[in-house]
């Protein structure tokens, strides 16, 4: 029976599940029925943080430019452009034993593509969730909904696995944030053009 968490809560995957080190993060979504002229575009990420809560290095931003970390732990499936569909519209897959020791947390975040030109938000998003599943078996371990509280942001930060006295866990985090990618980047320490 996969874990089914409210905003906040914190589990550990690792603790009931020894030996686990591959795992698929899956985020879905669904677009509200309101026209803006434009197709929606969201896109997931994910960040490799050091205790400082920041990037060490550029790479250590996985996301459709760059799709694999060069340890290897992380990589993104591919970019979804529409998020039809039911289950998830995107995919990360970690390799919890390929993490790099300095590498603390790993934050998955979902960004709208050109949110200002397109005057889109996640107001107009629903259904958006998060969940993480063994990769070798497909059982879901477990899944955060993060409901309908948001109106104004243009990006959102699901959640994140980190490392806690040689256990993995993952905390549900669903905040949103205005400025989408650009704002994600400042905050976790990436530098962009």
């Amino acid at each position: 029976m996969p874990v089914s968490l409210q905003k906040g809560q914190k589990v550990s995957i690792t603790k009931d599940n020894p030996g686990l080190s591959k795992v698929v993060v899956g985020l879905g979504w669904d677009v509200n029925a309101f026209d803006t002229g434009s197709a929606f575009d969201l896109d997931t990420a994910a960040f490799l943080l050091t205790d400082s809560g920041r990037v060490s290095v550029s790479e250590d931003f996985v996301f459709f430019g760059n799709l694999t970390h060069p340890s290897g732990a992380v990589q993104h499936m591919g970019d979804n452009l529409t998020g039809a569909g039911d289950g998830d519209d995107e995919q990360i897959k970690v390799d919890l034993s390929k993490v790099p020791s300095n590498i603390t947390k790993i934050a998955f975040t979902v960004t709208i593509y050109e949110a200002e030109q397109r005057r889109q938000n996640f107001g107009q998003v629903s259904n958006a969730f998060i969940r993480i599943y063994n990769e070798a078996n497909g059982e879901e371990l477990l899944r955060y909904d993060l409901g309908e509280d948001f109106s104004i942001e243009t990006a959102a930060v699901f959640g994140e696995l980190y490392r806690n006295n040689g256990e993995w866990k993952f905390n549900a985090i669903g905040s949103g944030y205005q400025g989408g990618l650009a704002a994600l980047c400042a905050n976790y320490g990436v530098e962009v053009e």
